[in-house]
């Protein structure tokens, strides 16, 4: 019988919380799970902060949080997985950036920290209570980490450079107000 140590333990509840939640999210986009709005909705709303086509990108960052969520739970391909979940967050974190870093008041925080999560795991790896260790590590090999993340951080650029590139060129030739209503201008 093998015994398993508190890391053990430990890796197995954070693979299961953050691979939990990353479903979850995931199952929204894609299916209208949880309260979410499917495909149709999640593309509308993607379309509205630069992400074209808004169908296209539902899809895969609901493809990308739910399944690379599951396979974190399963600690089942982990690098692959913590990749995938951590490019969706990326994503999501330059949407919400704009707004600060604190949750409350729309920020980045909730994103920044599950994509912290799934990275961290695909670094540390799984543990022994995890599918990855009954199939002898055959999809969590060391090499496959910095593969993953670097494929996963090229097509991230890319996404959320094109992103950018769209807000900006959608409010060029735009001009805020010189002054806020009721401001007093100096000498007045």
């Amino acid at each position: 019988m093998t015994c398993y140590d508190r890391r053990d333990l430990g890796l197995l509840l954070l693979r299961l919380s953050t691979g939990g939640a990353l479903a979850a999210h995931g199952t929204q986009k894609l299916f209208g799970w949880f309260g979410g709005h499917g495909i149709e909705g999640t593309g509308r709303y993607m379309e509205s902060v630069g992400y074209r086509p808004g169908r296209q990108s539902a899809a895969v960052a609901g493809l990308s949080e739910a399944g690379g969520g599951v396979l974190l739970a399963l600690g089942l391909a982990t690098p692959a997985a913590g990749a995938a979940a951590a490019g969706a967050m990326a994503g999501a974190t330059a949407v919400d950036a704009p707004n600060g870093f604190f949750v409350q008041g729309g920020g980045y925080e909730y994103a920044a920290a599950l994509g912290l999560a799934a990275t961290g795991l695909a670094v540390s790896g799984p543990g022994r209570l995890s599918l990855d260790h009954a199939l002898g590590h055959t999809l969590d090999r060391g090499w496959m980490v910095p593969a993953a993340f670097g494929v996963t951080t090229a097509a991230a650029a890319v996404v959320i450079g094109l992103r950018t590139r769209r807000l900006r060129r959608g409010t060029e030739g735009e001009q805020g107000a010189l002054f806020e209503e009721g401001q007093v201008v100096a000498g007045e």
